[in-house]
């Protein structure tokens, strides 16, 4: 006759959780994680309650179906000690008619009760979801504002986790944990006050039998949520090993060392072994305990309460009864041992989605507020620009530089010299530690992240590439705007590329791609894979520049690639950037020479001080730092 509200966490874990394990990966955020996991459990669910107001929606009505389906519970063992006394066993014998009309209405309040606890379970669900889909979005929304600089420093899927198996924690225990620990309370409350109405001295001694058991656990909770935390760093650490082998497969192949890498993973999984077996033994002993004392406790009322029914005290009804109201008592104690399990799980789960979203966001969009920079050749300038990354040294040191409008710049510098450093600064990827970079005069920090990027665009080393078609992910170069003027939403990857269709056929035949794109095979519908697998590194660089052409930005700032790619591909390239960069500001990572050369201004980086400023010619016939790269360059390109 039970009429709990949804399925406890036990049964869930039976269903699923061996099939989709609880994926927690460790933080890298410092300061900010040890603010979320100093706040006490009341706190941080205060605290997450608040971030997702939605699922305290209706709290109180849905409070009081869910105590009302337990308290259609009590009726039961008062119906049987009715039925018993008053009907069964009635002075002038069976009371027929009596029996029937306490069945049938012991029948219609758990009717009633089953009714109540559907809707619980319903709007439970209905509630929660929503709350807990806003927070996934709150906290996804807050991840994508990061800086890169904050992205870089966490570990491969420890963001990913915070939006996925962090608020699934969370799910676990506000759908089911949550309100069934209240309603527990409250039903050994109202069990405990029915026993004690039928027989005070069996009521004490179900109490002394478990206040013990109460005593040591919390304690034992303690070593409980110790043991899942080591767990949920081994399994970080298992869930790493395995996606770095994946990943790094072909160098394990080409190396040789797959013993090794296997050997390290298979210490990683025996370690998530050890722990999870560690972990189960405490919830086992502690669940086992529970269960323990209940059946000692049934025991012991059985045996008293039989003593009590031969001296008179009691009647055979109301020990029936008392025996079905143990059963309601013990019932709850036991689930309390899986929900504060689970209100564990979930207070951990909470506070690693608050150390994300609370987490400063570097580079601040101004929104609205922000200044709307007018469309037209760009002036950039850097005016006493210095540059640390957290807890190093400065790697830029007092940068001035001017690059006027419809000019191109190559960077040029060793590895490490801060060039790289510069275009990241310049396309507001980072903020500068002091110091201020300039589009037309306004510090990049003032104007609103939508002006700034319908005017800056970026076409990385390797652009990323996402899991589709050529013609869609060329599609994402188009600034798309509805009828309104605001951005276009709720449209996929697919519509657009089939809505611009003609603007890609004609950005591919103005950047010379047409013969690339015919020799694929299925042309601009060719699935490029995951990350853009399917297509080699040369050609991938060629849908970054196509989509970069399509944003007809007025300052492009490129990472060169070249270095890598067959001489085939290198012509198709240079011939796409020839028209990407015509008229327009462009600064480029120069990695080759042959592009300083081709540029209208080079600046020369040397460990974070630029050293040199000027044309080609000029600085190749002044005898510094970039007359010696060039001499070099030249030597071994012959």
């Amino acid at each position: 006759m039970s009429t709990t509200t949804a399925t406890p966490p036990r049964e869930r874990r039976r269903r699923g959780r061996a099939a989709k394990p609880e994926v927690v990966v460790e933080d890298a955020t410092g300061a900010r994680i040890a603010s979320a996991s100093a706040l006490g459990v009341f706190a941080t669910l205060r605290k997450g309650v608040q971030m997702s107001p939605e699922i305290l929606q209706g709290v109180w009505i849905t409070l009081l179906l869910a105590v009302a389906a337990a308290l259609g519970r009590i009726v039961v063992p008062i119906a049987v000690q009715q039925t018993v006394d008053t009907g069964i066993m009635a002075p002038g014998g069976p009371d027929t008619s009596r029996v029937t009309l306490l069945v049938g209405a012991a029948a219609r309040v758990l009717v009633v009760a089953g009714l109540c606890s559907a809707l619980v379970n319903v709007r439970l669900f209905r509630s929660t979801e929503a709350g807990l889909a806003s927070l996934r979005v709150r906290a996804f929304r807050h991840v994508h504002d990061l800086s890169v600089l904050t992205q870089s420093t966490e570990r491969r899927g420890a963001l990913v986790s915070r939006v996925t198996s962090d608020v699934d924690t969370i799910s676990l225990f506000v759908q089911w944990g949550g309100i069934m620990l209240l309603v527990s309370v409250l039903q050994i409350g109202a069990a405990t006050i029915l026993m004690a109405f039928y027989s005070w001295q069996l009521t004490l001694l179900v109490w002394a039998c478990f206040v013990p058991l109460f005593l040591i656990l919390r304690p034992a909770q303690k070593h409980v949520n110790a043991a899942y935390t080591a767990l949920r760093e081994r399994v970080g650490a298992m869930l790493g090993a395995i996606s770095e082998s994946v990943v790094g497969a072909e160098t394990i192949r080409a190396y040789g060392v797959g013993e090794r890498t296997g050997r390290r993973i298979d210490a990683a999984v025996e370690s998530t072994r050890t722990g999870m077996v560690r972990a189960q033994k405490l919830v086992s002993t502690v669940f086992s305990s529970g269960v323990l004392v209940a059946n000692l406790v049934l025991a012991a009322v059985v045996v008293v309460g039989t003593l009590l029914g031969i001296d008179g005290t009691i009647t055979a009804g109301k020990l029936l009864a008392f025996l079905f109201l143990v059963q309601l008592f013990t019932g709850p104690v036991q689930m309390a041992t899986e929900i504060l399990n689970e209100l564990q799980n979930a207070v951990a789960g909470w506070r690693r989605v608050l150390a994300v979203v609370e987490t400063p966001i570097q580079v601040v969009d101004k929104g609205e507020q922000g200044v709307r920079s007018p469309r037209g050749p760009a002036h950039v300038t850097l005016e006493d620009v210095r540059f640390a990354y957290p807890d190093g040294p400065e790697v830029l040191h007092g940068v001035d530089l001017d690059f006027p409008a419809r000019t191109s710049v190559a960077v040029v510098g060793a590895t490490g010299s801060g060039k790289t450093t510069i275009a990241k600064l310049v396309t507001r990827l980072m903020d500068p530690t002091s110091g201020a970079v300039r589009l037309d005069g306004v510090d990049l920090r003032d104007l609103s992240a939508a002006s700034l990027r319908e005017r800056v665009v970026l076409v990385p080393q390797e652009g990323f590439l996402f899991d589709g078609t050529l013609a869609e992910n060329i599609a994402y170069g188009v600034r798309d705007v509805s009828e309104q003027g605001g951005p276009r939403t709720g449209e996929t990857a697919a519509q657009a590329a089939a809505r611009h269709a003609g603007r890609i056929d004609a950005a591919v035949a103005e950047l010379g791609l047409t013969d690339w794109v015919a020799d694929l095979p299925h042309g601009l519908g060719s699935a490029v894979g995951q990350r853009g697998e399917a297509l080699s590194a040369g050609e991938r660089q060629l849908v970054a520049i196509t989509r970069a052409y399509l944003a007809e930005a007025d300052l492009l700032v490129l990472d060169e690639a070249t270095s890598a790619v067959d001489p085939a591909t290198e012509v198709r390239i240079a011939r796409a950037l020839d028209s990407l960069t015509a008229g327009r500001s462009t600064i480029t990572i120069a990695h080759r020479l042959s592009t300083a050369e081709a540029a209208d201004l080079v600046v020369v980086v040397d460990a974070g001080h630029v050293v040199e400023v000027g044309p080609h010619a000029e600085l190749a016939a002044a005898g510094g730092v970039y007359a010696s790269m060039h001499a070099s360059w030249v030597a071994q390109t012959r």
